[in-house]
């Protein structure tokens, strides 16, 4: 039987790794571990603590708000303390905060725990950046300072000035104004001006910020003001620290966000006040997929009760008001360890690195593998073997390397080395000019075989239901295809021979193939893994040429008098239309009755496109939210046109994470270049 961990011990080991993080986090600027592992060190010394209160020290990290006053400020001491919240990690959690609320209310407050006071909530984005607190004089800003330890913080007036939307007086008629008045807000980089700072930090041979809120805190702890306003910051205010003389304070959380905005405030416009709990909650969970269209980090919600006198008297849980929650969004990054690289061929012969982790939880699901773009994004960002690594889920779903923690090197770390042949079929690999990936030419090369087996079947392609991945391995281990066309050979006795395949489903996969011999042309383009050949421009190539023979005996010159058809693209299907094998390729489609055909173009309308997009043409590349298709039909959806390759004619270019040759074409030729935040905002 294993020993008992000792509490004490334990508690003891918990506050020095906790204080040792929120040094690094709060005074250096440099944090080695995800918020989402701090919260998870922070739980379990409370946990400890709940249960052993003997154990419970001035000194926990437990009975502590925020960090330690950086050396070199002022210190500021509050007129209250600047307090953070308890969390809520799901709905379950945020329910048992709203029962115990109601039940402390009624047992303690029963005059004021009314059924509308335990009933209405506002719901606020819980911006993740650096709490700063503004004081006015008379109407004027005479201090500001940072939470610091919640009791002192340290003084930044001078910093906070360059903070456009920081008002410098009040907006208000004089007598109704307090004479003090303190208010409480989140100081934050936007993720523009993030990204414009990192992109000018790595030109410059400097290393880039971590994330937005590194970005603003570094930014507000500048010695030199001038220094902070080369940071462009914002700040949303949600709270009012302290309120002297004038008009009576609001009594409600509403009523206060109103009279901050009265005042020259800004205010988050996510804002939202609800009569009932239920309604609140539907509010936070749905905002967990709009979180990457905002122009700014968010880690949650918060969600407060609206009546503030109720609030008020319901006092504190420890360090934690009762009256107000934060709901935790998933967490989309952690670190961990990077083991080994290892390379994947693509359908198309495209070699991907990818990381080999050690086991790590994000968003709730357990990571061991991950992307890592291509060879040149890793040689960017000095990405090596052995390196403690951040692990991010775009859109929080797709798991991927951001970076490594280069200050917890230990020197044992190796570098990542692109192959010279492919690791499947030993062919020397190739790079073609103005493209990030390399390549394996072979293409009977096996490495390819199950992704494009499993991209032709595909939803986007033919559509073959019941052939998911796992089948697919199935039929290419026992011999039964060994391409695409092989599909269309297969019988009931041979699907009935392979493991858990019975009559029926059997017989529901080979009607499925059977209905695939009746998909367009352009469906069948996609599905034959053309380099560079995406949903669009096999749409305008097979609109074109109607039928294969035409398609695969027009010339480069041909392919680029298609609008949208650039000479990548080109190059690419004049290319796999001269090789032998993709020619036996089509004639033994044809053997099994694949030879589809598709109408011509239709005549373009005399109306012209309606919507904000009309007129303009966009390109999407790299790693989005979303896939592509979707973000394609919303575009063109408000009048947009979606091509495939960077031109001249290219409006804007839609980039997300690991863009490559595009975007680089787009810089180029002086192309508009987005992330989604900013195409989304394109929309009125």
């Amino acid at each position: 039987m294993a020993k008992k961990a000792d509490p004490a011990a334990r508690a003891a080991e918990l506050r020095s790794a906790l204080n040792e993080h929120s040094w690094r986090y709060n005074v250096l600027d440099d944090p080695i571990i995800s918020d989402a592992e701090y919260d998870g060190l922070m739980n379990a010394l409370k946990a400890i603590e709940a249960e052993h209160p003997d154990l419970v020290t001035p000194d926990s990290p437990s009975q502590r708000v925020g960090g330690a006053v950086a050396a070199g400020f002022a210190k500021v001491r509050h007129a209250r303390p600047i307090l953070s919240l308890s969390n809520a990690f799901d709905a379950d959690d945020a329910r048992a905060w709203r029962d115990r609320i109601a039940k402390y209310a009624e047992q303690n407050v029963p005059l004021l725990a009314t059924p509308e006071a335990l009933s209405r909530f506002v719901v606020e984005p819980k911006i993740d950046g650096l709490t700063v607190v503004l004081t006015y004089t008379d109407g004027a800003l005479s201090q500001a300072a940072t939470r610091g330890d919640g009791s002192i913080g340290e003084e930044i007036t001078a910093n906070a000035r360059t903070i456009k939307s920081v008002p410098l007086g009040l907006r208000a008629a004089q007598p109704s104004l307090p004479s003090i008045l303190a208010v409480r807000g989140e100081a934050y980089l936007p993720i523009k001006t993030f990204e414009s700072l990192n992109d000018a930090l790595i030109a410059a041979g400097d290393k880039p910020f971590a994330n937005p809120r590194n970005a603003a805190a570094g930014g507000l702890r500048q010695l030199d003001p001038a220094l902070t306003a080369k940071r462009p910051l914002a700040i949303l205010c949600y709270a009012i620290v302290d309120w002297q003389g004038g008009e009576a304070p609001p009594q409600t959380q509403w009523e206060l966000l109103e009279t901050l905005k009265r005042f020259g405030f800004p205010v988050s416009d996510l804002a939202r006040r609800f009569d009932g709990f239920d309604a609140a909650l539907a509010y936070c969970e749905a905002m967990i997929p709009r979180r990457d269209m905002l122009a700014y980090e968010i880690d949650g919600m918060v969600i407060k009760l609206d009546d503030l006198v109720l609030a008020e008297a319901l006092g504190y849980a420890g360090k934690d008001p009762r009256a107000a929650v934060a709901f935790k969004f998933p967490a989309r990054e952690a670190t961990t360890i990077l083991k080994d690289v290892t390379v994947k061929v693509g359908r198309t012969g495209a070699l991907t690195p990818a990381a080999v982790l050690e086991p790590v939880n994000v968003g709730g699901i357990t990571i061991s593998n991950a992307t890592l773009h291509n060879y040149d994004d890793i040689a960017r960002k000095d990405i090596r073997i052995g390196d403690r690594v951040i692990v991010k889920r775009a859109g929080d779903v797709i798991p991927y390397v951001a970076g490594p923690v280069i200050s917890a090197r230990t020197g044992a770390e190796r570098p990542v080395i692109p192959p010279e042949r492919c690791p499947y079929c030993e062919t020397p690999v190739e790079r073609r000019e103005a493209e990030v990936a390399i390549y394996c030419p072979n293409p009977d090369c096996p490495g390819k075989l199950d992704r494009a087996i499993a991209h032709y079947v595909g939803r986007g392609a033919m559509d073959i239901d019941g052939l998911g991945e796992k089948i697919v391995a199935q039929l290419i281990d026992a011999g039964l295809v060994a391409d695409v066309a092989d599909i269309y050979t297969l019988d009931k006795p041979g699907l009935l021979a392979l493991e858990k395949f019975g009559e029926k489903k059997a017989q529901n996969l080979l009607d499925a193939i059977w209905a695939s011999r009746q998909r367009p042309l352009e469906r069948l383009l996609i599905g034959l893994s053309i380099r560079h050949i995406g949903e669009v421009a096999a749409r305008d190539l097979a609109r074109h040429y109607g039928n294969l023979d035409a398609l695969m005996a027009a010339s480069v010159e041909d392919l680029q008098q298609i609008d949208g058809i650039g000479p990548i693209v080109a190059e690419s299907v004049a290319e796999w239309s001269g090789r032998e094998s993709s020619r036996a390729l089509i004639a033994k489609l044809r053997a099994h009755a694949i030879d589809p055909r598709q109408e011509p173009r239709p005549a373009i309308s005399a109306e012209p496109p309606v919507g904000p997009f009309a007129g303009k043409t966009f390109v999407i590349t790299g790693t989005l939210s979303q896939p592509r298709e979707e973000i394609a039909a919303w575009i063109e959806a408000r009048g947009g046109k979606v091509g495939d390759s960077v031109s001249k004619k290219t409006s804007y270019l839609v980039a997300g994470e690991a863009a490559g040759s595009k975007l680089a074409k787009a810089q180029s030729l002086g192309v508009t270049i987005l992330n989604e935040t900013e195409l989304r905002g394109m929309d009125p």
